[in-house]
């Protein structure tokens, strides 16, 4: 059986983007943050459309994965591409990783944190995900389960090399069409793309890397949060073929 594709990634991390470049591919199947309406209802965060968000999706997170792995069994087609972002993985019975691949996304918080702040302007390190990724990629590594880290960077920096990597990883053949896509929305985008997906939306593939020089002052304490955990996870990143691989 072909396992579904996990992406575990923190927010303001490019994942859109890449799930727009797996999306034009034929063999593949996007879903959009799947757990969200759960983590919603489990944690009480107060995230932009909170409401709406958990009247149009089913909230009960086990419930969820157990239906797209099934539907992963039915469709010989097409692999699933589930987008999700790591800090949804709360109360949930996490068999189910078992069965799928796994996929790590990181962004330097240096870069990710000011991008965050502007949706979520009391943001705290757990709502970045990136402990929550390093104990899942450790726990997962110990389990002999093998996953991938992508650093949105490196992807930025030489999107063809990280992405055939990638899919090298996933038991794919890379196809240059995931490296452009139309302007616009997707019709798997999740309700709340207006929140958060309007430079995707503007886009017609993997924007180039740019550095952000300047860091806000305020945010040094939940910088220093965060560094750590995206240091661990950096270590065992794919790098591009420009600048030789881990």
């Amino acid at each position: 059986m072909t396992m579904p594709i996990c992406l575990w990634s923190g927010p303001r991390n490019v994942s859109t983007a890449l799930m727009y470049s797996f999306a034009q591919r034929a063999d593949i199947r996007v879903v959009d943050e799947p757990l969200y309406g759960h983590y919603l209802r489990v944690s009480g965060a107060d995230h932009p459309g909170r409401d709406e968000i958990i009247a149009s999706m089913n909230c009960d997170g086990d419930t969820v994965m157990r239906d797209l792995l099934a539907e992963q069994a039915l469709n010989s087609s097409q692999r699933l591409f589930l987008k999700h972002m790591a800090h949804h993985l709360i109360s949930l019975d996490l068999g189910f990783l078992k069965e799928t691949s796994n996929v790590f996304l990181i962004r330097n918080p240096r870069e990710m944190l000011p991008s965050l702040t502007i949706q979520l302007p009391h943001a705290t390190a757990s709502d970045t995900g990136l402990k929550q990724q390093w104990e899942l990629y450790s726990a997962l590594r110990a389990a002999g389960s093998a996953s991938v880290i992508l650093d949105s960077r490196e992807l930025l920096l030489d999107p063809p090399g990280v992405l055939a990597k990638l899919c090298g990883h996933l038991d794919m053949t890379f196809d240059p069409c995931m490296l452009r896509w139309p302007v616009g929305p997707l019709p798997e985008d999740g309700i709340w793309a207006p929140y958060w997906y309007h430079a995707v939306h503007k886009s017609t593939g993997f924007a180039p890397y740019r550095s952000k020089d300047v860091f806000p002052e305020e945010l040094r304490g939940l910088l220093a949060d965060c560094q750590p955990w995206y240091d661990k996870l950096f270590e065992n990143a794919l790098i591009g073929s420009a600048q030789g691989a881990h």
